[in-house]
């Protein structure tokens, strides 16, 4: 294996692009080091990286050499691939046109046809293409919300889903024996795949498709006023469309409308963030909106803002806006007489378990999948495939959403029509949407869900994060401000620890460095290191019977753990 230092002169004795010659000579030995230490991983969003030079980066060289074992695997894999053919797309990121030419050129000199979009287009219409065109797989040029530092890529199988752990394993394999990819070369077939750029047929079917899921199309929209920002992303042209063809009122945030990879025109184009709604809160109160919908930038997240009963602005969270969409779905379903008895809907091990109460109350059954939409894509086939549940709902506490499987990854798109319809749903009986989370939390039990996010940059940022989970697997908490442990789940050995009885069972999800703590009130705790940035995220999920059980009950969860933790 070589050393730091052989990696950086094999780059330097290379034939590389100047900026990326120049890049590297201005270096410090602590950026030398951060991009060449390791290779740049797959987690559970696919490869995300810095732009730049070495092996632990996002360039031209990597993507060659992913895209090589990539092509290898689907020849492994699938017997006909090179008829079935690829399906690419990509964001506004830089770099991320040039991306996906160079994916489509490997692709195409080991003899794969591959399909390309005439430019940008969103995540879910990559997963809907690749399903459309009947590929054996797809690839999508993305660092989703991430800054603009950052590129990814993502890979899916023939359904367009993300590839899972276990189907991806063979993939990693074939990467660890290429050579490194500064030495990565091309195939040598004899008869190169075609590139074939994508008809308007694809993003017709994929719109007509969208329109399908409502429920009820024929409210009257006189007076519903929405604000919507792509922030500089793909979404613009499919909402667009779609709010035109479906006679929705939408002012744009003209500032975040251009596919700008610097983010000029936004504070952060991540919904999750506060300050990514600064230009549209401005629009909605200038407008007098009661609604506000921001994307991000490969359109597969939806974040909203909503006029609230005192008039004012509010932001919801992924965990929020699910629920309403589960009992809105739910509820509309039943009273038309279309609920079905086999109803499922999926969520993660981090999400709120108020979208759970929600879905048992009408008889739909949820499983729990690992962070990763990859996982409720694979669980929404291995259910089509023994014909024993009818999917109605997928969605992660990150603001991803799924309504109806023609695509398989969270489609903001889909998200867009529903939570609209709903909004106006509600505006139309006067109501609005904290009143109606208010009913539903009276129902059931108040909720409040919050993540949070510490920052390990670096090799040694690795290594602290692997220390303090653990630490907790060695010491783990007993209770929280008085409120005891009752079980948790390991999920890299996954073993259920059940405190109150003392056992131990198995638990039926594929490993992760997750830990998760249930507590005598019903609040939960998550831990996890991120799978696509250097960080380790921290869930919080707060219950009680009024709102003032918990009400900044999970800020003062944090602080414990931050203090049990030495943080």
């Amino acid at each position: 294996m070589l050393s730091i230092e052989e990696k950086y002169k094999k780059w330097m004795d290379a034939d590389i692009p100047q900026e990326l010659r120049s890049s590297l000579q201005q270096m410090s030995s602590k950026e030398i080091e951060e991009c060449f230490y390791k290779d740049l991983e797959f987690g559970t969003g696919g490869l995300r990286g810095i732009l730049g030079p070495g092996s632990n980066r996002l360039n031209i060289f990597v993507i060659r050499k992913v895209t090589t074992a990539f092509a290898l695997y689907l020849l492994k894999t699938y017997e006909n691939a090179k008829e079935m053919g690829v399906v690419i797309s990509h964001d506004n990121r830089l770099y991320s046109r040039d991306f996906t030419l160079e994916a489509a050129k490997v692709l195409s000199t080991y003899g794969i046809k591959t399909y390309i979009f005439d430019s940008l287009r969103p995540t879910p219409v990559l997963s809907f293409a690749t399903r459309y065109k009947k590929a054996c797989g797809g690839i999508m040029i993305t660092a989703s919300h991430n800054p603009k530092e950052y590129n990814g890529y993502k890979v899916y199988d023939e359904e367009g889903c993300q590839i899972v752990p276990d189907k991806i394993k063979p993939m990693l394999d074939i990467i660890s024996y290429l050579p490194s990819e500064i030495d990565i070369g091309y195939g040598k077939e004899k008869e190169a795949g075609e590139i074939i750029t994508l008809g308007k047929d694809v993003d017709d079917a994929y719109i007509e498709a969208v329109k399908t899921i409502q429920l009820n199309s024929s409210l009257n929209k006189k007076g519903f006023k929405i604000v919507y920002s792509p922030q500089h992303g793909t979404g613009l042209e499919s909402a667009k469309r779609l709010f035109l063809e479906l006679g929705y009122n939408v002012t744009y945030v003209e500032e975040q409308c251009s596919h700008d990879p610097e983010f000029k025109g936004t504070a952060s184009p991540n919904p999750e963030m506060p300050e990514a709604y600064d230009k549209a809160l401005a629009y909605a109160v200038k407008e007098n909106a009661d609604l506000i919908l921001t994307t991000d930038p490969d359109a597969d997240r939806v974040g909203i803002a909503f006029k609230n009963k005192e008039g004012k602005y509010v932001l919801y969270t992924g965990n929020q806006t699910g629920a309403l969409l589960i009992h809105y779905i739910l509820s509309q379903r039943k009273e038309k007489g279309i609920l079905p008895k086999d109803g499922i809907l999926f969520d993660t091990i981090v999400t709120s378990s108020l979208g759970e109460e929600i879905a048992a109350s009408f008889g739909v059954k949820v499983e729990s999948v690992l962070t990763g939409f990859k996982f409720i894509g694979e669980k929404i086939q291995q259910h089509l495939e023994k014909k024993d549940a009818t999917f109605l709902f997928g969605y992660e506490e990150s603001y991803g959403y799924l309504i109806s499987p023609f695509a398989r990854d969270k489609d903001s798109m889909q998200a867009l029509v529903m939570i609209s319809e709903m909004v106006n749903y509600y505006r139309l009986q006067n109501k609005c949407l904290d009143e109606v989370l208010d009913e539903i939390q009276k129902e059931y039990h108040y909720h409040e869900d919050k993540s949070y996010s510490i920052y390990f940059d670096g090799k040694s940022g690795i290594e602290r994060m692997n220390e303090i989970l653990s630490s907790l697997r060695e010491n783990p908490f007993k209770e929280l401000e008085g409120n005891k442990v009752v079980a948790y789940d390991d999920i890299d050995s996954l073993t259920h620890y059940d405190l109150v009885n003392n056992t131990k069972t198995k638990i039926n999800l594929p490993k992760s460095n997750v830990l998760k703590f249930f507590l005598k009130d019903g609040s939960t705790i998550a831990i996890r290191p991120s799978g696509t940035e250097p960080k380790c995220k921290f869930y919080y999920g707060a219950v009680g019977k009024t709102e003032d059980d918990v009400t900044s009950k999970t800020v003062r969860m944090h602080k414990a753990v931050l203090s049990f933790l030495g943080l």
